[in-house]
């Protein structure tokens, strides 16, 4: 009778369902996708799903694929990249962060059933920041203002990358809002990393008073400039997005709406705060990700 027990149970034990794998959570190289991804990991873990911290492992093509071959399970991307992804980029949706986030989920499900969940509520696209004291004393909020301004006479020295000037990006921005700036009003930089456009504009380097950005840069606080709305959406909106195979969200369905607060929590300012206590303050971003997630009760 005893081993007729431990027969049974052993086959009971035999036919019990697997426990679901680890939910593998990665991201790019950047410290707000790093950041992110390592929020949303933190979560999961507090809501009982197991996770395997894959963060940092490459730039967006090494991430990519290592989520279409399944390697990895869920990482933060941005909603304009997909237009290079599908080879769609001239679409106008990619300039409007509604339409292009809705054109590029159903894209991404029907090429690779890949889920795109909520998207953050801002843009890390290229911007323009100009000096707190510059944008008070001319009441310079958005690119409108801006264009207004520098075609009234505005005395603007501009700090931006080569391939900013050159590649089509600022032409852009002068056509849609009706400006044009000299070659004697741009300081442009060889490497152009946002970190020394900021940087030379901060310290009035040459007479810089505004910036080539991307939105939500550390920096951007930290050196008392205002960043300027794109209010006739001149550029793609790269908004974050935390993307997910379908099988594992069908594995965990949940994570959809464990993953929604967190998003719709960000906004430009808020991730240009968080970015800027990793960028320039060198606090690490788990440490910034569980100090937020905790501030904003996500986390006790």
């Amino acid at each position: 009778m005893l081993k007729s027990l431990c027969v049974a149970a052993a086959l009971a034990l035999s036919v019990s369902p697997p426990l679901p794998a680890a939910v593998v959570v990665s991201s790019k190289l950047s410290s707000e996708s790093a950041m992110i991804g390592e929020m949303i990991r933190l979560l999961l873990n507090a809501h009982g799903i197991q996770t395997l911290d894959r963060t940092k492992i490459g730039a967006t093509p090494v991430v990519r694929k290592a989520l279409l071959s399944g390697e990895v399970d869920l990482y933060v991307e941005y909603t304009g990249n997909a237009g290079f992804f599908f080879n769609v980029a001239s679409n106008p949706a990619w300039k409007d962060l509604q339409q292009g986030y809705e054109l590029g989920a159903r894209l991404d499900y029907a090429a690779n059933h890949i889920v795109w969940l909520t998207p953050a509520r801002a843009s890390n696209a290229w911007a323009l920041a100009v000096r707190r004291d510059v944008a008070l004393a001319n009441n310079l909020r958005t690119m409108s203002d801006f264009g207004r301004w520098v075609a009234g006479g505005g005395k603007v020295v501009l700090v931006c990358s080569a391939e900013f000037a050159n590649a089509g990006t600022l032409r852009s921005l002068e056509k849609t809002y009706g400006f044009r700036l000299r070659s004697d009003q741009l300081i442009v930089l060889a490497g152009g990393e946002t970190a020394a456009t900021i940087g030379a504009a901060a310290a009035r380097t040459n007479g810089a008073n505004t910036a080539m950005v991307y939105g939500t840069d550390g920096g951007i606080l930290a050196a008392n400039l205002q960043a300027l709305e794109d209010d006739r959406h001149d550029q793609p909106v790269y908004a974050p997005v935390p993307i997910v195979r379908e099988a594992v969200l069908e594995a965990h369905p949940q994570i959809a709406s464990i993953v929604k607060p967190l998003m719709d929590s960000f906004s430009r300012e808020t991730l240009q705060q968080l970015n800027a206590r990793v960028q320039i303050d060198g606090e690490s971003e788990g440490s910034v990700a569980e100090d937020y997630l905790k501030a904003k009760g996500f986390l006790k």
